[in-house]
């Protein structure tokens, strides 16, 4: 063994890795495995071990094959992954260099939807708390879509035809491929520099899974979640949920659909309109005709077909109030002087100075007591007479006459309450508040009449 040549390890793990890479079998590989060991390195490359019941082999996936991945990777995910099988010349281990990756069993696109379902859930940006109120009469819509599909031709078509007065602005965008989710996000920023957009609708026609997919990307969630501008979501057809649909203020069915629901339809307003206009037409006529017959009784009350008779009861009453109170105030004054007169007769059998005295300090305090109760009589009786008045002056005619009123008279002193009683060329005489008018009558009319 001494003539024997020996090599290093390196060179060793060298001649193995270029035999690895020359083998046409290990260039382009396809196996399926679990994950495991998942770990994702601060450069951006992802490092797991792919397992099975037997076996396990290291993996690397590198930062620009990591990044096209549409969903994350997990610990315990079954893969079929396509790679190269090479030798980690430091280590000397075997290791698969993973160039593409999918779920295996259901699509990868699936799996990532509901992994950002998942997350965004739990920041609680699909919460209900947060929805925007969709207006009910918007003066302008603003629509990001693109400028060129049939969903922007329905959408236009549908609001014009239901409330032709608003106004719609277009904000075009890329809403397939990979660009698209930075376009439509975009789009949904520019709109809300406009402060006069109400309500803005996001969305496209119909796809698959891979054409809608823009509206699953959490870059569109979150700008359609910082909007000010309430957003309906309007992706695919009915059946065609997205992340967007999660995050908008309100989800459509079709894209014509988020167009019904951003509008009110202008032939319901007019049906509404119609009916509220007979309503208040009814009402009118109910309330004219109720202040009609109230006219009619009011001139039909006494105060109008008598009130010179009524002003003369007024009259009479105060005549006798007046009478009442002077007689009052008379017995009044007879009683103090007789108590005056007795209290004097009891002083007759004193002195003349004690009377003086005495006499001095009980007129005094009758003079107080006399000066008391008539200020209280007349304040009382005065009152009662300040009430009568009030209500004289309520249902006096004369004070009805200074409100615009005035009572007619023909020619035999009688008040005039038909047109019956009058005919063209008789003389009338009409009283207001402060005099009389004298009227010759040219023309007479009933309230139903068109003259």
């Amino acid at each position: 063994m001494e003539n024997q040549q020996y090599i290093s390890v390196s060179t060793l793990n060298k001649y193995i890795k270029r035999k690895f890479d020359a083998d046409p079998h290990l260039e382009n590989i396809f196996v399926k495995g679990e994950i495991s060991n998942f770990k994702k390195h601060s450069s951006g490359h992802v490092y797991f071990t792919l397992k099975d019941e037997a076996a396990i082999i290291n993996a690397v996936m590198f930062r620009p094959q990591f990044q096209k991945l549409k969903f994350e990777i997990e610990n315990g995910m079954k893969v079929l992954v396509e790679g190269q099988v090479t030798i980690y010349e430091k280590s000397g281990g075997t290791q698969i260099y993973v160039k593409n990756m999918q779920v295996d069993g259901i699509g990868d696109l699936f799996v990532a939807f509901q992994q950002m379902k998942e997350r965004l859930e739990l920041e609680g940006i699909f919460s209900p708390r947060h929805k925007k109120k969709i207006p009910l009469f918007p003066k302008k819509i603003g629509i990001v879509t693109s400028q060129t599909g049939a969903a922007i031709r329905d959408m236009v078509t549908t609001i014009k035809r239901r409330y032709p007065i608003v106004s719609i602005i277009l904000y075009p965008a890329i809403v397939q491929g990979t660009q698209g989710a930075d376009s439509i996000s975009k789009a949904i920023e520019m709109a809300n520099e406009n402060p006069s957009i109400d309500v803005l609708i996001v969305g496209r026609g119909g796809g698959s899974i891979e054409d809608l997919w823009n509206f699953n990307e959490e870059k569109v969630a979150r700008a359609i979640f910082q909007s000010k501008i309430p957003i309906i979501s309007a992706v695919g057809h009915e059946t065609d949920v997205t992340i967007s649909d999660f995050v908008a203020d309100l989800r459509a069915p079709t894209p014509t659909g988020a167009a019904e629901l951003a509008t009110p339809d202008v032939t319901d307003l007019l049906l509404r309109i119609q009916a509220l206009q007979t309503k208040i037409l009814k009402y009118a006529k109910a309330n004219l005709h109720n202040e009609r017959n109230r006219l009619s009784a009011l001139e039909r009350s006494f105060v109008f077909r008598s009130p010179q008779q009524l002003l003369q009861q007024r009259t009479q009453a105060l005549d006798l109030f007046q009478e009442r109170l002077n007689n009052g105030l008379d017995r009044l004054l007879i009683f103090h002087k007789n108590q005056l007169h007795v209290h004097f007769t009891k002083l007759n059998h004193l002195s003349p100075v004690k009377r003086i005295q005495l006499g001095m300090q009980d007129l005094s305090k009758l003079k107080e007591r006399l000066v008391r109760e008539t200020t209280v009589f007349v304040f009382r009786k005065r009152q009662e007479f300040q009430e009568q008045i009030a209500v004289l002056r309520a249902v006096d005619p004369l004070a009805i006459m200074e409100r615009g009123y005035s009572v007619a008279f023909n020619e035999k002193k009688e008040t005039v309450k038909s047109i019956e009683q009058i005919s063209t060329n008789d003389k009338i005489i009409i009283n207001v508040s402060d005099g009389f008018i004298d009227c010759r009558v040219e023309h007479t009319r009933r309230k139903d009449s068109n003259d």
